[in-house]
């Protein structure tokens, strides 16, 4: 099994930049992987993509660099075994709310003693021929990310990130927005100290906070940076053939 850079990065603080897919396509992920990324995470929660669709997404960005994770469709064992069993690296398990369900997560991650996960031959350990070596250190390879995304989980950080097996957090201000009652203000000073709030526990805690910069501009990157912000997305491929597009089209009818 291969060494899992961005697991030491997100227990070290070193700052990773990645991307989101959310085109369930090879080609796809061969393109982004190409560019450079340290990472890139196949978003199922918000999209129609499954354990095949992913495993293709994983084969296109196979020895090219790039670290494949997923963000499962919900905190759920079966879900999360199923996408690290087509490859994933790591997982980033939505709306974890409690150190309780940050535990289930983790557990629903790793082997047996630490976890629940099921033993076989799958993709991610070349369908067997790396079995042994892949049950060996898989425990200590395979990230695992929680999202933070509502008042309840921000009061609950601490508790959160004592989780042994919890490699850092990703915050989800929009949700966030919504949970503090007032949906969309990710600006207002109550969701800004809330990411501040999640920031330093991190720093506190020795883990990784992550962020999504959708629209990525120097300013922006800098201020993620300053806040303590290290796993660092930077725009999803919808956004990027959308402004490509858009781009070519407004020269040619310049």
């Amino acid at each position: 099994m291969n060494p899992n850079p961005i697991r030491h990065a997100l227990l070290q603080r070193q700052v990773t930049v990645g991307t989101w897919i959310q085109i369930g396509h090879a080609a796809v992920a061969e393109v982004l992987a190409n560019t450079g990324f340290d990472w890139i995470a196949a978003d199922c929660e918000h999209t129609d993509m499954g354990p095949a669709e992913f495993a293709a997404v994983a084969r296109g960005m196979h020895g090219r660099g790039s670290v494949p994770l997923v963000r499962v469709r919900e905190n759920d064992t079966l879900a999360i075994r199923q996408m690290l069993d087509m490859g994933a690296m790591g997982v980033i398990v939505p709306l974890v709310n409690t150190p309780e369900e940050a535990e289930k997560a983790v557990r629903a991650a790793k082997y047996p003693p630490a976890g629940v996960r099921g033993f076989a031959f799958h993709r991610g350990n070349d369908w067997g021929v790396d079995f042994t070596d892949y049950a060996a250190q898989a425990n200590d390879q395979i990230a695992v990310v929680v999202m933070i995304e509502s008042k309840q989980a921000v009061e609950n950080i601490d508790a959160i990130l004592a989780v042994d097996g919890v490699d850092g957090v990703f915050i989800g201000p929009y949700d966030m927005s919504g949970s503090y009652g007032i949906p969309g203000q990710t600006g207002d000073p109550i969701i800004k100290n809330a990411c501040t709030r999640v920031s330093e526990a991190c720093a506190k805690a020795g883990k990784s906070a992550g962020i999504h910069v959708v629209i990525p501009t120097p300013e922006g990157i800098a201020e993620a940076l300053a806040n303590g912000f290290t796993f660092i997305a930077v725009g999803v491929d919808t956004i990027f053939l959308d402004q490509g597009a858009r781009a070519a089209l407004a020269v040619a009818r310049a």
